[in-house]
């Protein structure tokens, strides 16, 4: 099995979590109270239309590793043109919806001006979507088809990872190798509720089934001791790896 540049190192480095706060005060309040305990801020789009692209760009100079969760799908030149911004604001992560000459473009601009610090991740199937969604949206087949064929063709693109749900880590793992990271959102550990979640894993399943970084959102940014769950979720990890 190849392995991808991009995989952890360490069991906090696999934690993702997400600021998905309404301001960039409380992003920061989090950040404070978790750092450390936390390999990888997520800053998605609630944040990101309230400062939060700034933050990212202050983060990462300050030598954290952000995750940009743009799901950036666009005609090709828009994509290309934006993920070299994107590349140029110095975060470790961003997505882009896993179409195919979405992901393409986007490669295009990584390789165009060399920026291989980037890792892009392809969106397969949103978590928050079952069957019926998939069927409301117009498409045929069960979800877990769809991500694998999304997935290999993220591999075929020359994308750094894919983003499904855990549930599906371990046929990915199967098809893809070690060549891309799979992130998978819909962590919820023991206890937790499951929210608008469909397709959920407690963080250790996660781990088990080959996913290599755990996004968790809830469950950390709305906890009176923030730190302690992180310390409590990558000891799961580390007790799963």
């Amino acid at each position: 099995m190849s392995a991808s540049p991009f995989r952890p190192d360490s069991a906090t480095d696999r934690l993702i979590m997400g600021l998905d706060v309404s301001s960039v005060s409380e992003a920061e309040n989090l950040v404070k109270k978790t750092d450390g305990a936390v390999g990888i801020y997520k800053i998605g789009m609630e944040l990101q239309f309230a400062g939060g692209l700034e933050l990212a760009r202050d983060l990462a100079a300050d030598g954290r590793k952000i995750f940009l969760d743009v799901k950036l799908h666009d005609i090709d030149n828009t994509i290309t043109r934006a993920v070299e911004n994107v590349a140029k604001m110095g975060v470790a992560f961003a997505t882009v919806h896993a179409y195919p000459k979405t992901m393409r473009a986007a490669v295009k601009a990584i390789r165009e001006i060399d920026a291989g610090q980037l890792c892009l991740l392809g969106v397969t199937v949103l978590t928050s979507m079952n069957e019926q969604d998939l069927l409301d949206a117009g498409y045929v087949g069960p979800i877990p088809d769809l991500v694998e064929a999304r997935a290999c063709d993220a591999k075929t693109a020359g994308m750094g990872g894919i983003v499904c749900a855990a549930s599906e880590a371990a046929r990915l793992r199967k098809a893809l190798g070690g060549d891309l990271v799979l992130i998978t959102p819909g962590i919820r550990p023991v206890g937790h509720a499951a929210g608008d979640q469909q397709r959920v894993m407690t963080p250790g399943d996660a781990i088990r089934a080959g996913s290599d970084y755990l996004v968790v959102g809830r469950p950390l940014n709305q906890a009176d001791d923030p730190r302690g769950v992180a310390q409590q979720i990558t000891a799961e990890i580390e007790a799963a790896l």
